[in-house]
């Protein structure tokens, strides 16, 4: 507490109950640790005996002094337990810890959701992140019903799921957790007898002794379509019955009020793929795996209409001389092919019978399987329009007929499915990397032009004559011509894309994205490519945008000139104009973190969106933005709400694409209350930044010249350890779990663009992954501190009361810092010593390890005295508790990796060496929560 400010008696009594609410909430969410731990303890030593059991809490007690204390005696004594076990008894104390760290989550999760569920039925202020909140502020701004229903009409939310590698657990083991979830929820809500709680004790111990005799490990590697599968069970734990119901709450709450005027509010929630679609790198996605994924998305869609179909069936069971009905409903049920004599006095249960039976021909024609048998011939849908008009129908005849309660219930949500999923479920995006695309082209051209060598051209001359070429009516590809297997591979994608909009609509391939996009060429190739595929028309009309990704930071300082000249090229802005006038761009986190350090990369892509506002609205264009973000903060992660409402003004505007990514996914939407929530908080950022942001880009110039300066500084020193330190590629392979990392069965794709040893040429996704293994999380916050120090010392005149007001003053900066904050407090520079110790050459370990903790001490000191704190997380205390609660299990688990690694690369031929080591992967990767 500040000397300066006395506390009203008020804001005493405000602190001691919320205080008194924390120490509540933490004291159960301590309670259900116990509980499960105690379950688990029990299990391991029924199952592995109680030595095993005395020795895991044996390294659990001194791991906890080791950490707290950096205590060199526990350090030795924890070394001394390590080597003296076995390679079994290490395999099996690997696993009691790894799958602590699943069932603290799982707590942590619970505890989650009876936070969120307190705040809802409280009744006082709504939270930050909720459409109540964001809805009182647009009203208080003098926003009507009718205008925020305009602004819907045109805006768009879209989470796009993609298959990156960082999620390391099977499906089998996240449903058993579900399983531990669930059992958990009931206890929470419902009063249970005696008798009940010891049936609940039961079945949580049957839960994880499961859990236990399950695999961690996959023993097979994932194909692409397995990657589409996992992807689709989120769509049963939450987004089928969510996304309806958040559209259906939104409504409603803009429909409230006396005289409110009623209306329907625009589908604006639309789900995004990319698993399928993105063979960037990944050389198994080929078109006939793109069929694939359609056809397991539009059946997963179908057949949850038809399963919804057949509980409104037995539902509606009004009967006519009961019930008035609509004349368009009588129509539809007379042209129902139902002949059973228990439902011709049953209009509505005809009429949805006849739907049912539509619906499932329409899956008969896309060629996707269902489940369910018709009730008769009918006719398909033509499209999801007519299938939506049919759903209407009935709606209007309850409507009309004083049944709205009974219409505001499974039809309501079925109506919205429709108009939000459609036949096609998600809208899959498909990814390449500029240089084939290049290639293709190249190789088009050179054979439709005998003595032509495109790739000699400058970018001027490429220009030119792929302008020319897109006015060219004339196909390049020629029946008579051998092209190379990759050119006939991107061909066959573009045309299985073109026949995916002939079968299940545009909607279902709207995006090709251009990975490594460095200049005009590369979008005008892909433009080339989508008119040999019918996609792209000669007069200027295109059925799929073409969104550059900017990855780099070479690449962002250069991608507002790109846009620029891009929207310059008439033929080309004919393309965009068919589009709506809208262009995509999408911004690469990632590669640009790798590339450049977390403070540049945050700055960089900052002042890119500033860049593009600007030129799109020089232009009249419409700007989308797709943020390419990771899991962890050191690819773009981090609160979803913060993040977008520290876009610069302007970079919303209605209209947002974001990855999702990895273990994000599970951790957002295995469970459909917090998946709710998650969506909330996008729906509501995405208001809040458009409508009641002010539109400049920061408070003042002079903060924008400080970040610049700041920027640079922290580049100098990022590039300077990673890319110009002699031997630090040797220091990352040998102190970190890159090379094991890729043993794991965690993704289809290759960790490394090129077999090369090189960080250029490494992916953005193992790079990350491997130094929060290590507990460092490089990545997150290297060359922060001595940026700092450098700026103070070069301007003592602001100094860091400076720094302070911009912190306080600028959510840019305040978000950066923020997720700083959190990347450290999950470090430990303690474990992080025990990983140097694995590289072989001393005098290489001490010269980069001994910069990198000075960079760390001066980054937390740099930190703390910015936000003004003492300790790290002191801000956020609930997840300052968590971090705290589960170190003491997630230690030992770096602890016995390091020894392990020891063994595997002592080239020790026991495969439980590496059985071992990738179980701690898993184990360390679920206790940080967001580690790639």
């Amino acid at each position: 507490m500040s000397p300066q400010i006395m506390p009203s008696d008020t804001d005493l009594k405000s602190s001691r109950a919320e205080e008194a609410s924390a120490l509540e909430e933490d004291t159960r969410l301590r309670n259900d640790v116990r509980l499960l731990g105690r379950i688990l303890g029990d299990t391991v030593r029924d199952q592995e005996g109680a030595d095993v059991f005395d020795l895991v809490e044996r390294i659990r007690q001194t791991s906890i002094r080791f950490h707290r204390d950096d205590d060199k005696p526990a350090r030795r004594e924890l070394e001394l337990i390590l080597d003296s076990m076995s390679t079994s008894q290490t395999v099996r104390i690997v696993r009691a810890f790894s799958y602590f760290s699943h069932l603290a989550n799982i707590a942590e999760d619970q505890n989650n959701i009876r936070q969120m569920r307190a705040r809802s039925k409280a009744g006082g202020t709504p939270s930050p992140g909720t459409l109540a909140l964001t809805l009182s502020h647009a009203r208080g701004a003098g926003f009507s019903a009718a205008d925020l229903r305009k602004f819907f009409a045109t805006a768009l939310v879209s989470p796009v799921l993609t298959a990156h590698p960082t999620e390391v657990r099977r499906k089998s083991t996240i449903d058993r957790e579900m399983e531990i979830a669930a059992l958990l929820d009931r206890r929470e809500r419902v009063q249970l007898t005696p008798e009940e709680l010891a049936a609940s004790d039961e079945q949580l111990r049957r839960a994880v002794l499961t859990l236990w005799q399950t695999n961690l490990l996959r023993r097979t590697k994932l194909t692409v379509l397995d990657e589409v599968a996992n992807g689709l069970s989120f769509y049963d734990y939450t987004f089928l019955h969510e996304v309806p119901w958040l559209h259906c709450a939104l409504e409603d709450r803009l429909n409230e009020g006396e005289g409110a005027a009623q209306g329907e509010l625009a589908s604006f929630l639309r789900m995004g793929s990319w698993i399928g679609g993105d063979r960037d790198g990944n050389p198994f996605v080929t078109a006939e795996v793109m069929r694939g994924t359609l056809k397991m998305q539009s059946s997963r869609v179908m057949r949850f209409y038809l399963e919804e179909l057949h509980v409104l069936g037995s539902e509606l069971s009004l009967a006519a001389h009961l019930a008035d009905v609509s004349k368009d409903l009588r129509a539809l049920a007379e042209r129902s092919p139902d002949t059973s004599p228990h439902r011709s006095g049953e209009p509505y249960r005809l009429a949805v019978s006849g739907i049912y039976a539509r619906l499932t021909a329409t899956a008969a024609r896309l060629d996707v399987e269902t489940t369910r048998a018709p009730v008769g011939a009918a006719a398909p849908y033509a499209n999801v329009k007519e299938f939506k008009g049919d759903l209407d129908v009935l709606y209007r005849s309850l409507i009309s007929n004083n049944s709205r309660v009974i219409a505001r219930g499974r039809l309501r949500h079925l109506r919205r499915a429709a108009d939000c999923f459609g036949f096609h479920l998600a809208s899959l995006d498909i990814r390449q990397n500029s240089a084939v695309h290049e290639r293709s082209v190249a190789e088009l051209i050179d054979a439709a032009m005998p003595g032509m060598s495109y790739l000699a051209l400058n970018e001027e001359a490429r220009i030119a004559l792929l302008m020319s070429e897109l006015r060219n009516a004339r196909p390049l590809t020629s029946t008579f011509v051998k092209y190379s297997e990759e050119t006939v591979g991107e061909l066959a994608v573009f045309h299985a894309a073109a026949e995916a909009h002939a079968r299940f609509g545009a909607s279902a391939i709207p995006q090709c994205i251009i990975s490594m996009c460095k200049g005009v060429s590369d979008m005008l190739e892909v433009a080339l490519l989508l008119k040999e595929a019918g996609l792209v028309d000669p007069s200027g009309r295109s059925a799929i945008n073409i969104v550059p990704l900017f990855e780099t930071i070479e690449d962002l300082q250069a991608s507002a000139g790109i846009m620029d000249r891009m929207l310059s090229l008439h033929d080309y802005r004919k393309l965009v104009d068919s589009r709506g006038a809208v262009q995509e761009v999408m911004l690469g986190y990632s590669d640009s973190n790798k590339d450049g350090g977390f403070v540049t990369s945050g700055w960089e892509l900052y002042k890119a969106e500033i860049g593009l506002i600007e030129v799109f609205e020089r232009h009249h264009v419409r700007l989308r933005l797709f943020h390419g973000r990771g899991g962890s903060v050191g690819r773009g992660g981090g609160p979803s709400y913060d993040a977008i409402i520290a876009q610069p003004g302007g970079a919303v505007n209605g209209q947002i694409r974001i990855t999702e990514q990895g273990e994000i996914i599970s951790s957002k939407y295995s469970n459909s209350e917090v998946g709710r929530n998650n969506l909330e908080v996008l729906a509501a950022a995405t208001l809040e930044a458009s409508l009641l942001q002010p539109k400049h880009s920061a408070p003042s110039a002079e903060y924008l010249k400080a970040m610049e300066q700041l920027s640079a500084l922290a580049f100098k020193a990022y590039r300077g350890l990673v890319y110009e330190t002699e031997g630090f590629a040797e220091y990352f392979w040998a102190s970190t779990v890159i090379t094991e990392i890729a043993t794991l069965n965690i993704g289809s794709r290759p960790a490394s663009r090129k077999k090369t040893r090189e960080i250029e040429d490494l992916r953005a996704i193992p790079w990350v992954f491997s130094w929060a293994q290590c507990r460092l999380m490089l990545p997150g916050w290297y060359g922060f501190g001595s940026a700092v120090e450098t700026w103070i010392k070069e301007h003592p005149d602001k100094g860091m009361p400076f720094l302070k007001e911009l912190y306080r003053e600028w959510p840019f900066f305040r978000t950066l810092l923020s997720n700083m904050d959190m990347v450290l407090a999950k470090s430990s520079i303690a474990i992080a010593s025990r990983y140097a110790e694995l590289v072989p050459d001393v005098a290489l370990r001490e010269k980069i390890f001994g910069r990198i903790r000075s960079e760390w001490l001066a980054s937390i000191e740099m930190l703390l005295d910015i936000m003004g704190q003492e300790r790290l997380l002191q801000s956020n205390p609930l997840l300052e508790r968590s971090i705290r609660n589960r170190f003491p299990y997630l230690d030992p688990l770096n602890h016995v990796q390091v020894e392990l690694l020891k063994e595997n690369r002592a080239q020790n031929p026991d495969e439980a060496v590496l059985r071992g080591i990738q179980i701690t992967i898993n184990g360390i990767s679920a206790g940080l929560r967001n580690s790639g």
